[in-house]
């Protein structure tokens, strides 16, 4: 039998790197830590489910459609999505979720020896994903809980290619406002692709902040991300998009993987789209979960972060995966900060009040 010589067949930049291990199923979980009931508070997952509108066209998928490839380029969620921001609809690429597209956007611009800037304490896959293709993450350490803007500048150099800012960043609920956002685009003067992730904008609602779609004439090294998985609900679906300048995208859709994309989630993220009534419903609920939880952590005496996005980060006077574990006994999960770089603390998406509640409650017990 030949033998297997793996330490000459993978490269080091592979070997160095962890694999992330997901979470069990929700079933296998209950009888891991015997609750009879799960909240769900550790993936920003929207409580209300889908649009009544995407709920509706993946009512209307017949079974026997799953035989037929769905489109390669997701041809009518871009056409639907130009229309919605009036711009060419080859300048949008979707993707099996956001992720997919991170890795679209360093295959296209990084070879070996380049470089990517991106936070320490933010959303790991776009340092995951230029790690284990071989290109190295340089991070650069929040400022205030917020993406610094002059030191991710000071850090470039020749072989850096691409800017990753999460606005608003997830876990701090930050965000660069229009002014900041325009003074780093004019500084970077399109040395460098500037990614804005915005995956949580529409949760957003100050005036303030930045539209990174309708900039994209002004700065064409500027490419957006959105998806579908947080405001929208379609997380299970996995489909996300970037958009950008005509040339800037030609160049990320050599690198793209066709037919990734499902039609379920092709159909279900276009009919989204048309449902406003949705977003408005999501934010009610939204304003109103932070609202009783900066008043139990008050009253608790916790230090708490509650900015823009659906979920909140507080502070434990204990090990955040004690915690994790601990609350997991009481049917209530959340997500630990010690991968984020934030050891002690948690962080809660918001849910339904009931959630809220059992998250309270269970908090309380481990606390005591």
């Amino acid at each position: 039998m030949p033998v297997l010589s793996l330490d000459k067949l993978v490269p080091d930049y592979v070997k160095r790197f962890e694999p992330y291990i997901p979470s069990k199923p929700d079933q296998e979980l209950m009888k891991l830590y015997g609750c009879k009931r799960l909240y769900r508070l550790n993936n920003n997952e929207n409580p209300l489910g889908p649009p009544a509108a995407a709920l509706e066209a993946l009512g209307l998928f017949q079974p026997t459609g799953a035989a037929v490839y769905p489109s390669g380029d997701s041809y009518y969620l871009r056409q639907k999505l130009a229309a919605l921001h009036g711009l060419d609809p080859d300048q949008f690429l979707v993707g099996n979720g956001a992720n997919e597209v991170i890795t679209f956007v360093i295959k296209a611009f990084c070879q070996e020896g380049d470089n990517i800037i991106t936070a320490d304490k933010t959303f790991a896959v776009y340092e995951w994903v230029a790690e284990f293709s071989g290109i190295e993450a340089r991070l650069v350490p929040l400022k205030e809980f917020t993406f610094d803007d002059q030191g991710m500048l000071a850090r470039a150099g020749e072989r850096t290619k691409v800017f990753f800012i999460c606005n608003p960043n997830n876990p701090t609920g930050t965000y660069w406002d229009e002014t900041r956002l325009r003074r780093f685009l004019d500084a970077v003067a399109g040395r460098q692709i500037v990614v804005m992730d915005e995956a949580y904008c529409e949760f957003v609602e100050n005036d303030d902040f930045p539209d990174g779609i309708k900039l994209l004439e002004e700065y064409p090294n500027l490419i957006v991300f959105r998806t579908f998985s947080k405001m929208y609900g379609l997380a299970g679906l996995r489909i996300g998009y970037l958009a950008g300048d005509l040339k800037v995208v030609d160049i990320v859709r050599r690198t793209c993987v066709v037919y990734s994309v499902n039609t379920l989630a092709q159909g279900a993220a276009a009919a989204a789209l048309d449902d406003e009534g949705h977003i408005s419903r999501t934010r009610r609920l939204i304003r109103a979960g932070k609202i009783y939880l900066r008043q139990e952590f008050d009253r608790l005496g916790l230090e708490s972060r509650s900015g823009e996005g659906c979920y909140m980060m507080v502070k434990l006077p204990m090990s955040d995966t004690l915690a994790y574990r601990k609350l997991m006994t009481h049917g209530v999960m959340v997500r630990s900060m010690t991968g984020f770089r934030y050891p002690n603390w948690i962080r809660v998406s918001i849910g339904s009040h009931e959630a809220m509640e059992a998250f309270a409650g269970a908090l309380k017990k481990i606390l005591r």
